[in-house]
């Protein structure tokens, strides 16, 4: 196999002048000058017979062929920074920082419960949390912000595992209108009322959670959201255990839609790179796992709202 006669400097030039919107920004980015920058991706253009870019007007634009290019020269410079990485942190056996996302419907207290049982092992990691929502999610595995998440959905091109099933409830305080109504509801009586909405925290926010009431507030925290309701300000589906205190002191109540007042969703849990997790990652995701086993395994009469994918027809929870 022949060497690359492009190198992972020359890609680089190219995908941060793109990145940058042109040679002077892309300059001041990678600490260049901006004949150096030009120079390369001439000599790129040069050495693979093609045009990168073509001028229009004032502007360098990308040919249809530069367009691949770049795409290619951006997934072969992030492979590259993920190998470094990778023999930088198998090069000191356990990682420093560990990082992963979890959706805002996995059990707060959960995680906080598997970090304590990480750090007695492990004090000197450092974690980094991202609290996510839908695309959010998404976003941190396809960007690598995460070495693996607690996902709603595993993305396209990922590998995930079920974890567990959450049960999503509609609920209201008390005092709220839609109680008073003293019967069934149904979408046209939520219509006429605020829906209480937490923002999908992907950075093009292109997904929506299910129904959407034209009438809603959006918020980005999962605390916010339930303090408007408790004030009697709107309604929500929230993660039953998310609002458990709140429903046995009554500050919060079901809401009793005909339909669709209780919903269930799977939570998988995903790598970003499975093959380049460092020990501290393994043993971390190992340690939820095992706790949720643990958790839905003691909660087998049926109480909680949290099952694991084995377990949930035994519980009788909805599909």
């Amino acid at each position: 196999m022949s060497s690359p006669r492009i190198s992972l400097d020359q890609w680089n030039t190219l995908v941060s002048v793109v990145e940058s919107g042109g040679y002077a920004r892309a300059a001041e980015r990678i600490h260049k000058s901006q004949s150096t920058l030009t120079y390369a991706v001439q000599k790129l253009e040069k050495l693979l017979g093609v045009r990168v870019f073509e001028i229009r007007g004032r502007k360098a634009i990308l040919t249809p062929t530069g367009e691949v290019l770049y795409r290619r020269g951006k997934a072969l410079i992030d492979d590259a920074g993920r190998l470094e990485s990778a023999a930088g942190e198998l090069a000191q056996g356990w990682e420093p920082e560990i990082r992963l996302a979890a959706e805002i419907a996995f059990p707060t207290w959960l995680l906080l419960k598997c970090f304590a049982e990480f750090a007695a092992e492990r004090p000197e990691t450092r974690i980094e949390l991202y609290e996510t929502v839908l695309g959010g999610t998404e976003e941190a595995l396809i960007e690598r912000k995460v070495d693996f998440a607690i996902s709603g959905n595993v993305p396209a091109g990922f590998a995930g595992d079920p974890m567990m099933q959450v049960r999503f409830v509609c609920a209201a305080a008390p005092g709220h209108a839609l109680h008073q109504l003293g019967r069934p509801l149904t979408l046209d009586d939520l219509r006429r009322h605020r829906h209480l909405v937490i923002r999908d925290s992907g950075v093009q926010r292109a997904r929506s959670g299910g129904w959407l009431n034209e009438l809603r507030w959006t918020v980005s925290h999962k605390a916010t959201s339930i303090r408007a309701a408790l004030m009697g300000l709107g309604y929500a589906w929230y993660p039953e255990e998310a609002v458990r205190e709140e429903l046995e002191r009554g500050t919060l109540k079901r809401l009793p839609l005909r339909e669709g007042a209780e919903k269930v969703g799977t939570l998988y849990l995903v790598f970003a790179d499975r093959e380049a997790a460092g020990p501290g990652t393994l043993r971390l995701a190992a340690l939820i796992q095992e706790e949720i086993k643990r958790t839905c395994r003691d909660s087998a009469r049926g109480r909680s709202a949290l099952t694991t994918m084995s377990s949930l027809s035994a519980l009788g929870a909805d599909s």
